[in-house]
């Protein structure tokens, strides 16, 4: 809501609930008192359809049942759940433990990774916005599969997030007292960001791609930093040739910033921001490619890659309402 209230092309917000018709937003969410003066409405799928684009933030499963009557009655969408980055509906039920949305529109979903697949955004009825912990992971595997530079095998991914990852709920493991002073690793070997990691990736790669992800929570509220472990196939390099690597891929992308070699992202230097800062590091010890990346999850991993979409979706600059410094210190 904050972007939207932020971007020249936007006019009306509609603002849609299953259990809170007629509550204010600003009850919900006391920040925007004095920007957004709207009051929830019920949903209604005929009345969704009827705007230019809806966003759907809804849980995983629900956006399987209310996305498509919407589709069918003509409107756009950008579906910010896991429910349509699955091409595979069997594993999408395997990793996510519920049915999967209905073929046609699961196959025919964009998936949304802006800085990749832009092109294929413009104009489509269904965006797939990815997911948090993929948005980082791919932005780093990508360049490197595309360029055969590693092994589709054994890659590790080492992702760290703050709290606001695990949404607005109340849980025992986001309490303050769990929390703080505390760092733990979660959903070992069963997260359900792996098959659209995987997936997405096998695309560059031509074949099977394997990955062993470990998400770790850490005290902090927003952002995320995902550290990429591949094994070296390509011609010999150095970190100066890796660093040139990912300056090719993303040269002329606007939020994709690759760092100098020797400096490495930080998540307070992406806070609040589309962006998404790449360091890389070839290890010739190891014959490893490291390269870490740093994203809001809340912005780059949500929000700000649907406003992204959107701007892409309608054919406007990619940046517009999203150029904006980041929240430092």
């Amino acid at each position: 809501m904050r972007l939207l209230l932020d971007h020249p092309d936007v006019g009306e917000i509609r603002l849609y609930t299953h259990s809170r018709e007629g509550e204010a937003i600003d009850a919900l969410y006391p920040h925007l008192a004095g920007f957004l003066d709207v009051s929830l409405r019920a949903y209604d799928p005929g009345e969704v359809a009827s705007v230019d684009v809806s966003f759907f933030a809804t849980p995983h499963g629900a956006s399987a049942e209310l996305i498509p009557p919407v589709l069918e009655l003509g409107g756009r969408v950008i579906d910010l759940s896991g429910d349509f980055r699955l091409k595979d509906g069997s594993a999408y039920e395997a990793w996510y433990g519920r049915p999967a949305a209905p073929a046609t529109w699961r196959e025919n979903a964009v998936y949304g990774l802006a800085d990749v697949y832009g092109d294929a955004v413009r104009g489509a009825r269904l965006v797939a916005n990815p997911g948090c912990y993929p948005t980082a992971a791919l932005l780093a595997l990508i360049p490197l599969l595309r360029a055969e530079a590693i092994e589709p095998e054994g890659i590790v991914l080492d992702g760290k997030s703050g709290v606001s990852g695990a949404g607005r709920g109340v849980s025992l493991g986001v309490h303050f007292s769990e929390v703080n002073e505390n760092l733990r690793a979660y959903k070992v070997g069963r997260h359900q960001h792996v098959p659209e990691i995987e997936a997405e990736a096998a695309r560059w790669a031509g074949g099977p791609v394997r990955v062993t992800f470990v998400p770790h929570l850490v005290p902090m509220t927003r952002g995320i930093l995902m550290t990429v472990y591949a094994r070296w196939r390509g011609a010999p390099t150095d970190t100066e040739g890796l660093v040139d690597l990912y300056r090719k891929a993303y040269g002329g992308k606007p939020f994709v910033r690759v760092l100098p070699p020797g400096r490495q992202p930080e998540t307070k230097h992406v806070a609040g921001t589309n962006l998404a800062d790449i360091g890389a590091v070839f290890d010739g010890r190891t014959n490893t490619a490291i390269v870490t990346v740093a994203i809001d999850n809340l912005v780059k991993g949500a929000a700000g890659q649907a406003v992204q979409n959107m701007n892409l979706l309608f054919g406007r600059p990619e940046t517009l309402g999203l150029r904006r410094v980041p929240l430092f210190p």
